[in-house]
């Protein structure tokens, strides 16, 4: 449904073009109209990301009375980076509406301050619940005239404590009121607020109850404890271009694996309870900025955050309650994006994973740690790309090139571009070049390699043997890696079949899968017609350790292009 088709006033519509926003979505759909037609108690349950604060704020915006210069819409939310963001999008929303003031009110600033904005007269007060009820005990704020009531991440705000501060705040406000409750999970707590303090409310479901966000892939490394570390560097490694938060247990942990990235060159910090809330907004504006691609963090720490176009979420440990899994996990594909959330478990963790699995109603695809030779071939592909799509300034650069090319014209052009790529790609080449395989396979009791090299097979038995799948659907038919790997376990008839590497090309697509598994994938996939597109799949390497050889050819003995 399209914005313009929804009712709002013109000065909404003209705010939320300037963002580019024309289409509504699901929670935003369903949530909209409801609140445009007449009041309506709502609980809206939709994960993180999926478009709630323009779900409630657009048209209870719409909806202020300009001349009464009190707080008519309050919107309680965890954190004060969610806070300082709901506000920021409400005065984006409601830039043609003139007069509108909104005030954020929230710990960790001078009271003073927000007490002068209350004082001057406001229509929109966006708040954490201490300070709220701060400003109550000091007889700051008036709320006896609030219309509409917001609870942004409720269930948040109870597992941090707010359940006492909530009931004082409703009970200051009128009894004929709009409440509206935001969760991304549906827990006795929240059922209980709903009874206490709604009428009648309407519930609206964005995808199953308590379930994850659709376009998140879940995958799990298992390795020894002792060697979880070195898997959250070959996982941060293997992806060049991450832009992801490491969840973490403890503050402890969170400094020491956060120091040690450091300590190794990586681009990190780390955003725990222990830091001030400068240390914490420096390191937060770092990492929203891009300056910094990895933030390691507590649970409670990263409560509220709202950073978009996150690669990737890792969960250094898997959490203690299965329910901040999902608030973890939906922090990345967020706005339609593709996201992956990667688990690092030991054996001792696999009840807890398939646990978690309950919760979300998501499967988790085993994938192996990345070996060695894999992650310098990524580092090495990556770099060239950057190399290939960096602008040249020929005006600026042209006056040093006469003795740029004195300097170096010994070199012939293979030796030039050996030494220029080895200048960044040496460091992983060095550090990898006697990596060791440290991957546990799902129902085994013991590491597979026992230590020895990953490029050797293990005296105790044969390495497992990946073959590669190649099929006619890539990225002009908009398939995802969700996608394929759905197709590859609906193909297989097994969960837990073993996916490798995925690759998506503009008109095709290969996946690593088991071998023995290969033969049947490939003959279901070329039964399916998947997008419109009649697949054609056929074998075409097969990989055993890190050696991959030439297996399918197409006629007079060519490799088959789709």
């Amino acid at each position: 449904m399209l914005f313009t088709e929804m009712g709002l006033p013109s000065e909404i519509l003209s705010g939320i073009s300037d963002l580019g926003f024309v289409e509504a979505t699901p929670i935003q759909e369903k949530v909209i109209p409801l609140l445009q037609e007449r009041k309506h108690d709502v609980i809206g349950l939709a994960q993180t990301g999926t478009g709630k604060t323009a779900a409630f704020g657009l048209p209870t915006l719409g909806k202020i009375d300009l001349q009464n210069k009190v707080p008519q819409l309050l919107i309680l939310s965890p954190t004060r980076e969610l806070c300082m963001q709901i506000t920021r999008d409400l005065e984006n929303y409601s830039k043609y509406i003139n007069r509108l003031e909104i005030v954020a009110v929230y710990g960790g600033a001078p009271i003073e301050k927000q007490i002068g904005a209350l004082r001057s007269g406001v229509h929109v007060v966006v708040a954490t619940p201490g300070r709220i009820c701060d400003l109550i005990n000091r007889k700051r704020i008036n709320l006896s005239q609030v219309e509409t009531l917001v609870l942004d991440e409720a269930d948040e705000m109870l597992k941090m404590g707010f359940r006492d501060d909530l009931d004082i705040i409703l009970a200051q406000t009128p009894k004929e009121k709009n409440t509206l409750l935001f969760s991304a999970t549906m827990s006795a707590e929240i059922n209980k607020i709903a009874k206490n303090y709604m009428v009648n409310p309407i519930e609206v479901t964005v995808g199953q109850k308590n379930a994850s966000a659709e376009n998140v892939t879940h995958v799990y490394h298992m390795v020894h404890a002792k060697d979880r570390y070195m898997a959250l560097k070959r996982v941060v490694d293997y992806y060049p271009e991450i832009y992801g938060i490491v969840f973490c247990r403890t503050r402890k942990e969170t400094k020491d694996v956060a120091a040690q990235l450091m300590k190794e060159g990586y681009n990190a910090e780390a955003l725990h309870g222990d830091l001030t809330q400068s240390q914490r907004d420096y390191v937060m504006h770092k990492f929203r900025e891009r300056s910094l691609r990895v933030l390691v963090a507590t649970d409670v720490a990263a409560r509220g955050l709202d950073v978009n176009d996150l690669t990737h979420v890792i969960n250094y440990n898997l959490p203690d309650d299965t329910e901040n899994y999902n608030h973890r996990s939906g922090r990345t594909g967020r706005a339609g994006k593709e996201g992956i959330s990667v688990s690092i478990i030991n054996m001792k963790e696999k009840g807890k994973l398939r646990l978690i699995e309950k919760t979300i109603k998501k499967t988790f695809t085993y994938l192996e740690v990345p070996n060695g030779k894999t992650i310098c071939e990524r580092q090495l592909f990556s770099m060239i790309e950057r190399v290939s799509k960096t602008e040249v300034n020929y005006q600026q650069i042209d006056p040093y090139m006469d003795k740029a090319f004195k300097m170096l014209e010994e070199f012939s052009k293979e030796d030039l571009i050996k030494r220029f790529v080895s200048v960044e790609f040496n460091r992983f080449l060095e550090y990898y070049k006697e990596s060791t395989n440290i991957n546990i396979t799902p129902g085994s009791a013991s590491h597979s390699d026992s230590g020895r090299s990953s490029d050797k097979r293990s005296k105790k038995g044969k390495s497992r043997s990946m073959s590669r799948v190649i099929f006619n659907l890539g990225k002009g038919k908009g398939i995802t890696k969700r996608e394929i790997i759905d197709l590859m376990v609906d193909a297989s008839g097994r969960k837990d079949v073993e996916i490798g590497d995925i690759e998506i090309f503009k008109r095709a697509s290969s996946v690593e899968i088991e071998s023995k598994m290969a033969r049947k994938v490939i003959s279901e996939l070329n039964r399916k017609n998947f997008k419109g597109v009649n697949l054609e799949a056929e074998e075409n390497y097969e990989f055993v350790g890190n050696d991959f050889r030439d297996r399918k050819k197409g006629p007079r003995g060519k490799k088959r292009r789709f």
